[in-house]
């Protein structure tokens, strides 16, 4: 008696949870996924600084005195904190703003242009942002703290 032979079907991939601790640092992410990563961060400090911004357009636009009490608290501090933590997070909001703005221009190419989704378009993009991000932001940042 013959048996029927049934076919055999293609094995499924087989998944296993991946462990962070040591597979995630030998995972090397592309220049655009960090560019991307951080387009999220950059709307995340910008959502969580808001206040922030607030009371600076408030204060600055307000009357000479609380702009006045504006300048003191960069230069000399304010609530307990010294004046640099105030600039430092003045700085990250340049830094947050000018890659936010880029990176959703380069998004924005991407969406337009169908030719412009390319391994190599990425690249070149990814690392246009992060230069003229970075490099406006050092400019902003030094004039903020006083060097020109």
């Amino acid at each position: 008696m013959t048996e029927l032979a049934t076919p055999q079907r293609p094995k499924r991939p087989e998944f296993r949870n991946i462990n962070a601790f040591t597979d995630l640092p030998a995972y090397r992410l592309p220049l655009a996924g960090i560019v991307s990563i951080l387009h999220r961060v950059s709307g995340a400090i910008m959502f969580i600084l808001l206040p922030f911004i607030l009371w600076m357009f408030d204060a600055s636009v307000s009357s000479e005195i609380s702009f006045a009490r504006f300048k003191s608290a960069f230069n000399v501090g304010m609530l307990g904190l010294p004046g640099v933590l105030w600039k430092l997070a003045a700085l990250a909001l340049i830094w947050a703003y000018l890659h936010h703005a880029i990176a959703g221009l380069r998004h924005l190419v991407m969406d337009t242009n169908h030719a412009a989704v390319s391994k190599e378009f990425g690249k070149s993009s990814a690392i246009f942002t992060l230069a003229v991000s970075i490099g406006l932001t050092l400019v902003l940042g030094a004039k903020l703290f006083g060097l020109y």
